[in-house]
């Protein structure tokens, strides 16, 4: 029998693309599938095109009356989710026909210790059309010269490389984190450092999965939050990491990521978690590279 994938589709205000998405889950070409469906209490039209688009199929659809956040939501649904594996998908994103198949044949082909399969993807506008895909400029800019495989720990401390919506995740990876970290704003890093700690990871140099690029998109931000949100939450991450580290190597990436961090806060003002971020620099055994030093004068903040 072929394993059950319980795919989680959430939307909040997504009106305009809810269509697509379900329409893409409901044409895989692969039959074991559990969809399950929350709207995190749209203010537009998304709950009527939900009911519109799944019509008399006996799919679970829980609609939220008030927005309760994507962390929240998304554990809510994990709550009833049967399958072997796990799909987090934003309901204004499209899925490739093979997208499961695909994910699911390379499980089979890897060892147990693999718990999450990745892959390329390609970029879509408002109105479905290309613009853009995300391997090529990663490996063109030189911010990676491969997509890690194995043990990637190291890797995604250092930097951003996975296509989030491209995972497909073992359900006991999700069983032993205790689902997504619901204090945080984004959960993509604190889910990647988490779950890479404990179990490899797998590539597929292949697009199954067109993720929308918008500044609304859930997919890109999930749910849009102050940055001083986004950099308080990363040093949260870090502070994990830290205490996940077992290598020098694993923590000199964890230096590199505290100063591009650090950087940020400077940049966006946020004076008080740069301080933060410089006391987890020390307490990690690093110090302000030069680029942060000169970011710190360029911004005026001389005195520390």
């Amino acid at each position: 029998m072929e394993p059950l994938v319980s795919i989680i589709c959430i939307s909040y205000n997504h009106g305009p693309y809810i269509q697509e998405a379900l329409k893409s889950v409901l044409a895989q070409r692969y039959e074991s599938i559990e969809i399950i469906v929350l709207d995190d209490g749209s203010s537009d039209n998304s709950q009527e095109e939900i009911k519109s688009t799944l019509g008399d199929n006996a799919i679970r659809f829980i609609a939220h009356e008030s927005n309760i956040g994507y962390t929240k939501t998304f554990n809510e649904g994990l709550a009833y989710a049967k399958g072997d594996f796990i799909v987090d998908f934003a309901l204004d994103d499209v899925m490739l026909p093979d997208f499961v198949k695909s994910g699911v044949d390379r499980f089979i082909q890897e060892p147990n210790k693999t718990g999450v399969v990745y892959s390329n993807a390609d970029y879509i506008d408002e109105s479905s059309q290309s613009i853009g895909n995300h391997k090529e400029p990663l490996l063109a800019k030189g911010l990676v010269t491969e997509f890690a495989q194995g043990d990637i720990f190291e890797n995604v401390l250092r930097r951003y490389f996975i296509c989030t919506p491209t995972m497909i995740i073992k359900k006991e990876v999700f069983d032993r984190l205790g689902g997504y970290d619901e204090s945080l704003a984004y959960e993509d890093f604190d889910f990647w450092v988490r779950s890479s700690r404990y179990w490899h990871y797998a590539y597929i140099d292949e697009v199954h999965m067109q993720k929308r690029k918008l500044q609304t998109s859930m997919s890109a931000n999930r749910y849009r939050h102050s940055q001083n949100e986004q950099l308080a939450s990363a040093l949260k991450v870090c502070q994990k990491a830290f205490h996940l580290c077992k290598t020098k190597a694993e923590r000199k990436a964890l230096i590199e990521r505290l100063n591009y961090e650090y950087r940020q806060c400077l940049r966006n003002e946020a004076i008080e978690l740069a301080e933060s971020y410089q006391s987890l620099l020390k307490e990690v055994g690093g110090a302000i590279d030069i680029v942060s030093k000169a970011v710190r004068f360029l911004r005026g903040d001389f005195k520390r």
